[in-house]
């Protein structure tokens, strides 16, 4: 399942990704705001990371104003890889190379052609494994770990 959330600086590329999904009949649920009221993105992205996190096959787009926020907020949590992408190329390789779950973009960076363009990237492909996992793995710190 792919789930969106957004803060208050998000809700116009939110409904961008929101009409792409519905276009290309991408099944989703909206976990973010549609009021321009300030919301903190940690809160936005807490339950977005928590369905994530829960299933494997799960998947997100997180949306704030620059997407740092969000792109940190996110990767506080294990098992979560959040990348910040600004272009295609960006969203392909997080998925292929980093086997990023979430996708984190910024209303005030990127304009509504970019954003499809990012978003199919990121829908579209798959984790090549191989060299990659052996990266991958070494991402997570184990609870024991003095790291």
């Amino acid at each position: 399942m792919l789930y969106i959330s957004n803060d208050h600086a998000g809700i116009k590329l939110k409904q961008v990704v929101i009409k792409y999904c519905k276009q290309h009949e991408i099944p989703f649920k909206d976990l973010g705001v549609n009021v321009n009221e300030s919301v903190d993105y940690p809160d936005m992205a807490k339950p977005l990371c928590e369905e994530v996190i829960k299933d494997s096959n799960n998947i997100g787009i997180l949306i704030c104003g620059s997407g740092i926020g969000m792109s940190i907020a996110a990767n506080r949590y294990s098992n979560i890889r959040a990348a910040l992408c600004v272009d295609p190329y960006m969203a392909t390789v997080a998925r292929k190379h980093n086997n990023a779950n979430i996708l984190c973009l910024g209303e005030r960076v990127i304009g509504i052609g970019l954003t499809e363009a990012i978003v199919a990237a990121f829908l579209n492909e798959k984790f090549e494994g191989g060299r990659h996992s052996i990266r991958i793995d070494k991402l997570t710190i184990s609870k024991d770990s003095k790291e």
